[in-house]
């Protein structure tokens, strides 16, 4: 079985991520979603928050499956038995700093392998950031986010 690791903080998870996720599926037996706890990027929703918000999202995508991630991304791909982290590009400017990273992962395990995939055009510009500056500033996300995603955006930044 080939299984395919997608890490982020996905904080909040938008129809880029989406898009990759169910491409991802097309190409791996099983897509495991791991959301990242990364307490100095300040997220928005808990840990707990974005895995139900991940989980209620990829409900129709076969295969796919949401785990929580602590710890060095390749000792997780490691304990979950993947062969490959796919990571999304959305720009050049993304290439940089992802293929450090993919370097380094390879250095602390080269048995594992990174894949970028850049989602479709209509999401190229899409992230989570410009999302929460769009619902901070009142304004309408509802083709960018899951529809669900767009009701707990409204409920966070309300108080």
């Amino acid at each position: 079985m080939r299984t395919v690791i997608y890490p982020g903080s996905f904080d909040p998870l938008t129809n880029g991520h989406l898009d990759v996720i169910q491409r991802a599926a097309k190409l791996f037996d099983k897509v495991i979603v791991a959301v990242a706890n990364n307490e100095r990027k300040k997220p928005v929703f808990s840990l707990q928050e974005r895995v139900q918000l991940m989980s209620e999202a990829i409900t129709h995508i076969p295969h796919a499956q949401v785990d929580s991630l602590e710890g060095l991304l390749v000792d997780f791909v490691e304990k979950r038995g993947g062969q490959a982290i796919i990571r999304g590009l959305r720009a050049v400017s993304d290439f940089e700093f992802e293929f450090q990273l993919a370097l380094m992962n390879r250095k602390l395990n080269e048995r594992i392998e990174t894949i970028f995939m850049m989602p479709k055009d209509t999401y190229t510009f899409l992230s989570s950031s410009i999302v929460k500056e769009i619902v901070a500033l009142g304004g309408d996300v509802s083709s960018f986010v899951p529809a669900h995603v767009q009701a707990a955006l409204k409920v966070k930044f309300s108080k």
